[in-house]
């Protein structure tokens, strides 16, 4: 992170709740200017009713527009609820130390510059952050553009905020670090008219970041969701916290993190000051925590309408309703594509969807209603009522042609009749499939009040419905205690010494021993029997095939002895001077196919398992799957299946099925050493050879890194 790195950063130490429900606010830099920062903080509070007390500074002015003016900070009264400092950057430290002195309770920094400006904004920024820990003051930004507290009308922004009427059922706060993009976000929600407790813009997060805000979205009686567009977590631990928390009691977080590409990452660290982290680790950790991860503010607008009006996740299978023979091709395609689940109707919705079905409309799902429905607008409500009592489906979706405004006319009438009579606790979406048809509103209103969203397109629908199901509660969890191994030194371990310390967790190697001496290694060759492997050993020595330090296939004593000499002779050559610790001497095993296994201790995700394809697949496919360290055998096999490749693990043309389980074994154990030796930075396990069902599987090299 440009100039503060998450170790400094402290959650404020008063309560944010003067920051959004401030009885008073004074405007640092007010301005008679119409499009100046402080004169639309003004406007935007006369517009919207502010009813607390409004103090003006302009060391220029005695009055703006019949507000009286005083001339500096030291003149405003002794605590002040917020502070919005619409000035200079290069005025804003000063003006900070002044509202320290005022006891202000919070303060909202516009002005760009500091962290993400250099060395002087750095140390600026660094500043603010000390001033605000050491009184207590909430600092939101620098670099941000605010924040409104809709619900009881208090727009604390430069951005021109509508009234948002106060809605029942649930409410969205938006938290970004983005102020333009919580600005556009807001806006989206607002056209669909769901209803809005906050937007916070954090910008920079000098002294308050994005975590202290959705902790006190968990608090608040008015927030039943969460969006959110982060660049960065400066607080990663405690974001996976709150994220927990939010699963428990019901409060869904959507997610909205740039980063994917390693451009992407670099323009983070100069937007706001952040310096991105791993984009994988960070969705494998978010995701196990209940965060729904989204790709676009496209699909972040779609997910929270389907927050906003599903209580509970669209888990199981999706119904879906149309009337193209050639769109459900489609929709059969997309859905295979994004992973959402259309089976078939049971038995019995079956028969009830015969019953109320002309004939020439076979049974299915998705199912093709064609035309029908123009001259019988009663087929939708026959069609839903018989699909809202499978509970194979966790929603149905409307794909429905609008054309124009007499078709909508005939179709649309109908559908809204169908819910309102129903009342269907099973989530009923409505999908146009021609955007741009013109479709009298009051439709998409009548349909929202109902609760059902309405989407312009069926892709769109279908893409929120499967990032949606995503928040169902969290996979199963291992009974295995957390593992402490003590490796008794720091950096690279050797491979024998990584393989000594994992064996007793349970973790599966080729039988064999460590040698110090060529006797030695005749020694276990003898106990374990020929043809055995040597492979050269010291911390110095990561990759060591490329030295020629591993020797197959050796057949007897005699090839043994020559064997040892020939692995000193390829070390000194590739690294004179590399000593090596001894070689060590395993069973040459059979084959099979090469999984890599790893773990990792991130220094601010924590730790995490990467399991995937080994050799050449690792590099060119990348597939892999990050998962939790803590999952049960059962979840991580199911991970396992996941992967792009993982026909290959059940039996692919006739080869036979391959022991997954014990691969989702040895996962588990490597989860408990990592999840208790925090000072294990990554333990790589490649290849592990995994045999037909029932044989197991072996982890033929061990790399382990301590800190």
């Amino acid at each position: 992170m440009t100039g503060q790195d998450s170790a400094t950063i402290e959650r404020p130490a008063n309560n944010i709740g003067r920051l959004l429900h401030p009885r008073s606010v004074a405007i640092v830099g007010a301005s008679p200017t119409p499009g100046a920062l402080g004169n639309s903080v003004m406007r935007n509070l006369e517009r919207l009713g502010f009813k607390g007390d409004l103090h003006l500074v302009n060391p220029k002015r005695s009055a703006i527009d019949g507000r009286p003016c005083v001339s500096s900070i030291d003149a405003l009264p002794v605590g002040v609820d917020v502070a919005v400092l619409a000035i200079p950057g290069g005025a804003v430290l000063e003006s900070v130390r002044a509202l320290s002195r005022r006891k202000a309770g919070a303060a909202i920094i516009f002005s760009a510059g500091f962290a993400e400006g250099g060395e002087e904004g750095i140390a600026a920024q660094a500043e603010i952050g000390r001033i605000a820990r050491e009184t207590g003051m909430v600092i939101e930004g620098p670099n941000c553009l605010g924040m409104a507290n809709f619900l009881e009308g208090i727009p604390l922004t430069f951005v021109e905020i509508p009234p948002v009427p106060r809605r029942e059922g649930r409410n969205i706060a938006l938290v970004s670090q983005s102020g333009a993009m919580a600005i556009v976000e807001t806006t989206t929600l607002i056209s669909k008219g769901l209803g809005l407790s906050y937007f916070i813009s954090t910008g920079n997060e000098a002294a308050s970041g994005v975590e202290d805000y959705v902790e006190q979205m968990l608090d608040d009686d008015d927030t039943q969701i969460i969006g959110m567009i982060v660049e960065q977590f400066r607080n990663p631990a405690r974001f996976l916290e709150l994220a927990n928390r939010a699963r428990e009691i019901g409060k869904p977080i959507v997610l909205l993190h740039p980063g994917q590409s390693s451009a992407a990452r670099e323009s983070a660290a100069t937007h706001t000051g952040a310096m991105a982290g791993d984009w994988k680790l960070m969705q494998a950790k978010v995701q196990d925590a209940g965060v729904v991860l989204v790709d676009s503010l496209e699909e972040l607008g779609d997910v929270l309408d389907l927050a906003a009006r599903c209580p509970k996740p669209p888990v199981g299978g999706c119904a879906v309703l149309t009337e193209s023979g050639a769109f459900k091709a489609l929709t059969l395609d997309l859905c295979e594509k994004i992973d959402l689940d259309l089976p078939a109707p049971n038995e019995q919705t079956a028969q009830a969807l015969r019953a109320g079905m002309p004939d020439f409309i076979p049974v299915s799902n998705p199912m093709d209603l064609t035309a029908q429905a123009l001259v019988d607008p009663d087929l939708y409500r026959r069609a839903l009522e018989a699909l809202l009592t499978d509970p194979g489906f966790g929603s149905v979706v409307f794909a429905i042609i609008q054309t124009d405004e007499t078709t909508c006319d005939r179709k649309f009438p109908a559908v809204i009749d169908a819910v309102g009579k129903l009342k269907p606790e099973t989530p009923v979406i409505f999908a146009g499939m021609d955007d741009g048809a013109e479709v009298p509103q009051k439709y998409i209103d009548e349909l929202r009040a109902l609760g059902v969203s309405y989407f312009p397109s069926p892709d769109r629908a279908f893409r929120a419905i499967r990032r949606y199901a995503t928040a169902e509660a969290g996979q199963a969890r291992s009974a295995l205690a957390p593992v402490a191994i003590d490796a008794g030194l720091a950096g690279t371990v050797p491979e024998y010494r990584a393989k000594q310390l994992l064996q007793p967790a349970g973790i599966t190697f080729p039988e064999g021993g460590f040698a110090a001496t060529v006797g030695e290694a005749a020694s276990v060759a003898a106990r374990i029997g020929y043809p055995v492997v040597l492979k050269a050993q010291s911390a110095d020595l990561s990759h060591k095939s490329d030295a020629g330090g591993v020797l197959l296939n050796i057949a007897d004593e005699t090839e043994l002895a020559a064997a040892w000499d020939k692995v000193y002779a390829n070390v000194r050559a590739y690294s004179p001077g590399l000593e090596l610790d001894g070689l060590l001497v395993e069973k040459m095993g059979k084959r099979g196919a090469e999984l890599i296994v790893g773990a990792k201790n991130d220094p601010e995700w924590g730790p995490v398992i990467l399991v995937g394809f080994g050799g050449v697949q690792a590099e060119i496919h990348k597939d892999v799957r990050l998962l939790s360290p803590d999952l049960s055998v059962d979840a991580i096999e199911g991970e396992i299946l996941k992967l792009k490749s993982a026909a290959l693990l059940t039996g692919f043309r006739g080869s036979p099925k391959l022991d997954v389980r014990a691969v989702a074994e040895l996962i588990e154990k490597l989860g408990a050493v990592v999840r208790g030796t925090p000072d294990i930075r990554e333990i790589d396990l490649n290849p592990v050879v995994v045999f037909p069902e029932g044989a197991g599987c072996v982890a033929l090299d061990a790399l382990m890194t301590v800190v």
